[in-house]
């Protein structure tokens, strides 16, 4: 065992002096030490009951033969933090999650590792750790918050960033909107809808990281610590198969998860995180094959934010499972392994549908024909950009831009009435490196869903999009303001085309012109955690990752 070199041997005695402090035995440090990596907080719902999970995985490892070491790491809240400058230290979270599950799990020689996940960064920050350490492993999402109530309908976070701009345009009174918050998250779990969080969860299944079903159940549900305890056994069983992340996170399952986020309309912000995975796994893929295979993936999932269910609506219509089933049937996606030991097709023949059921409709009769994004390139994004395509019917706009050099600004012009219909929004120097950390624009798509203007005016940013944002929105340009990228030299009034059936996003000014009078912006952080990511980070057609050089499989060994 790969622990032995820290706790065996008479040269060990005081490793294990210091283990025995913590309660640990000799029968314990005979045993397999297993890492339970943790994203616990208070700091927001959707990793708050983490703590009890843990507890239950760790009965599982003891169970299984193992003795399970809990340690915890750092968590940013999207939805806490958006639309003001703490939003900034999301994406950099995702960074120093891996790093941090990383360090912990090298510096005391782990054998295996069960990890813990709740919001939006910690999935793909997890992920990307187990990919680099290469250990027997599994991830586990926490599981989402159950729909709140308001008015005698269900509601979700997304609600209540609309409800905002519904307030700020005379649409709802203040007491409205106090009671939409008031109603709208009821308790533990990450945000209901396909959003991020979700959207991730279901890759990391069809990724094969983690157990199919498991990341379905609610977080609240009585179900999810017997999830737990299994996933801590589960564990123990990589750990004597020896089966590790790079015999299952492989092109071909990397595409995979890329079909289950476009067939139930997720997040953009899947771009980035599954970029980042294929690049700590050594694996090939690029914007191009998110485009490649959204055209022939339908959306089959009539989920939030451009449908009407949440997650534990499909959970109940018969889930991932089913979702797998229909991808399986239709060719979408290809046979690979799984932690569970099963194949994903083996675990998708198991699916069983509820009769009734609305959440997901067929192949053959989809909610859109194909996929929920597209990749886009032209004069505005040479190196690429994403659209989402999923809640609205739009494949092109024309209009004069309007151009915003931070979220700030736009969002007070939103409020303010200072955006009207075929406006094309353009919010720069807020990508990986202007920002930096890349904020989400939620609360100004948020805005103009409430303001009324959804459909009738495109926003584009070099930023990233909420899971929670819908409607003809473009990020992820690249390059980027920061780097003198296209986006950095439009100007207010240019006339900016998107066409989607193209793939194309132009802008109409001699761009080469105003770059010759470019000079960069200086940035407001010289030191710190944000200096130092600004150095690091790649573009955002990339995967906005640190970690700039080719990534090769570690030296670790469990045996």
């Amino acid at each position: 065992m790969l622990s032995d070199q820290i706790k065996k041997g008479p040269n060990r005695a005081a490793a294990r002096a210091m283990l025995k402090a913590t309660g640990l035995t000799d029968s314990d440090l005979e045993r397999p030490l297993v890492a339970i990596a943790n994203t616990w907080t208070e700091a927001g719902p959707c990793n708050f009951h983490l703590r009890g999970l843990a507890e239950k995985v760790k009965e599982g490892v003891r169970k299984a033969g193992g003795t399970p070491l809990e340690f915890n790491t750092i968590v940013v809240s999207d939805g806490i933090s958006m639309g003001t400058e703490a939003m900034k230290a999301s994406l950099v979270s995702r960074e120093v999650i891996a790093d941090s599950v990383e360090l912990a799990v090298r510096g005391h020689l782990f054998d295996a590792v069960v990890a813990l996940s709740g919001c939006d960064k910690t999935i793909p920050g997890t992920l990307m750790a187990l990919a680099r350490l290469n250990l027997p492993s599994v991830m586990l999402y926490g599981g989402s918050i159950m729909p709140g109530r308001y008015d005698g309908h269900d509601v979700t976070i997304q609600d209540v960033f609309e409800a905002v701009g519904a307030c700020a345009a005379g649409r709802i009174t203040l007491e409205q909107l106090t009671e939409v918050e008031n109603g709208a998250c009821p308790g533990a779990g990450a945000c209901g809808g396909q959003f991020t969080a979700n959207t991730m969860s279901t890759a990391a299944t069809f990724l094969g990281m983690s157990p199919m079903g498991a990341n379905d159940v609610p977080a609240v549900d009585p179900r999810k610590f017997a999830v737990a305890e299994s996933c801590g056994t589960l564990v123990m069983e990589l750990l004597a198969k020896d089966l590790r992340p790079s015999t299952i996170i492989t092109r071909r399952a990397l595409e995979n998860a890329v079909a289950s986020v476009v067939a139930t309309g997720g997040s953009t912000n899947a771009v980035l995180h599954l970029l980042a995975i294929a690049r700590e796994a050594g694996c090939e893929l690029e914007l191009d094959d998110f485009d490649r295979i959204s055209v022939k993936t339908p959306i089959i999932a009539d989920l939030k934010p451009g449908g009407r269910y949440t997650a534990p609506d499909m959970e109940l219509a018969g889930g991932q499972r089913l979702l797998a089933k229909r991808l399986m049937d239709a060719g979408l996606i290809a046979d690979s392994p799984t932690v569970t030991g099963r194949s994903l097709f083996e675990e998708a023949a198991e699916a069983v549908e509820t009769p009734g059921q609305q959440v997901l409709t067929s192949v053959e009769k989809p909610m859109k024909s194909m996929g929920g994004l597209a990749i886009l390139r032209g004069t505005l994004a040479p190196e690429g950009c994403v659209v989402k395509l999923s809640g609205h019917e739009r494949t092109n706009f024309t209009g004069p831009a309007k151009v915003f050099d931070t979220e700030e600004a736009a969002f007070a012009a939103v409020q303010g009435g200072g955006v009207v219909a075929g406006d094309v929004i353009v919010i720069r120097y807020v990508g990986p490196k202007g920002a930096p950390g890349m904020p989400e624009m939620l609360a100004v798509t948020g805005a103009l869903v409430g303001a009324g203007l959804s459909g009738q005016v495109s926003l584009i940013t070099d930023g990233r999009f909420s899971g929670a944002s819908y409607g003809f929105v473009i990020g992820h340009v690249s390059p980027e303001a920061a780097t003198g990228g296209p986006i950095a030299h439009v100007r207010n009034g240019d006339q900016i085309e998107i066409d989607v059936n193209k793939r194309t996003i132009e802008v109409h000014a001699d761009l080469a012109a105003r770059q010759k009078e470019w000079r960069p912006k200086e940035s407001a952080y010289k030191t710190g955690v944000f200096a130092k990511y600004a150095q690091l980070v790649s573009s955002a057609s990339e995967g906005a990752v640190t970690s700039n050089f080719t990534t090769q499989k570690p030296a670790l060994s469990a045996k």
